[in-house]
């Protein structure tokens, strides 16, 4: 019965983890560029009684084994990278890739950061950079008197000067991994490359296996609240029967305590 309390104390630490993965999906339903996530499990280890196939005492040999099992663990936290609607802005400096890739920032570490979110904004140096600071990179700088700017499906950065003069600026690259999963995130809606993830890929936009760009949208996060809600109320239940094992072996160990 011990094995019992361990076993259900497991199940309910492993829901809790699944619990903080549903709310931190929830929380971030309207996060630019955001990808859900979800813990992973795995049953831990089994104390062996007696081997599948061990002799009897009959000298035959058990069609099965007897195995007890020592409950549940948090083996992973898998994330979602499946692409967000969408979202028109009408902003210049706004983008979403339409596809695969990851915009790339230089973080004040001089590492490079890696992000789904297109948001971008003008320093006032004329510098393309996160609401954070963070240039985007190859860095591109905007000239004071541009009328507007134009980014087209393969990245190509145009500032419009006037009716009839444009002057090109640069072009946006893309960064992808053979295993997004892989990737570390740092919070701010910034990724980390790890040895997981394997080096970054770098291509321009609209070539394969990066998508394109779209110019004054933004990619929503990929969060469906029904199916969160769905989990949520899943992973109480089960939450609810663990405890509810826990109360039973007290109850049949003050029991059999109790017995004269």
């Amino acid at each position: 019965m011990i094995s019992a309390l361990n076993s259900a104390a497991s199940g309910m630490e492993a829901q809790m983890a699944q619990i903080d993965s549903i709310s931190n999906n929830l929380a971030n339903v309207n996060t630019t560029g955001y990808k859900k996530s979800r813990a992973e499990f795995q049953d831990l280890l089994y104390e062996t009684l007696q081997e599948p196939g061990a002799n009897t005492s009959a000298q035959t040999q058990a069609p099965v084994g007897i195995q007890r099992g020592m409950g549940v663990k948090v083996s992973g936290t898998q994330r979602n990278f499946e692409i967000g609607s969408p979202v028109s802005t009408s902003r210049d400096l706004d983008m979403m890739i339409r596809g695969e890739g990851f915009f790339m920032v230089q973080l004040p570490t001089g590492e490079t950061g890696y992000k789904r979110d297109g948001s971008f904004y003008q320093s006032s140096v004329g510098r393309v950079e996160t609401i954070d600071g963070y240039p985007l990179q190859p860095e591109i700088t905007v000239p004071q008197n541009a009328k507007r700017i134009e980014i087209t499906d393969d990245g190509i950065v145009w500032a419009i000067m006037s009716e009839t003069e444009r002057q090109q600026l640069g072009q946006v690259q893309l960064a992808t991994f053979l295993n997004n999963g892989g990737l570390k995130a740092m919070g701010k809606n910034i990724f980390l490359a790890t040895e997981a993830s394997g080096p970054a890929n770098i291509s321009v936009p609209n070539q394969a296996p990066v998508g394109g760009i779209m110019q004054r949208y933004l990619e929503s996060s990929n969060v469906d609240v029904v199916k969160e809600m769905t989990d949520m109320i899943s992973t109480q239940r089960a939450f609810e029967m663990n405890s509810k094992v826990i109360q039973t072996v007290d109850q049949m160990l003050q029991n059999t305590t109790g017995i004269r």
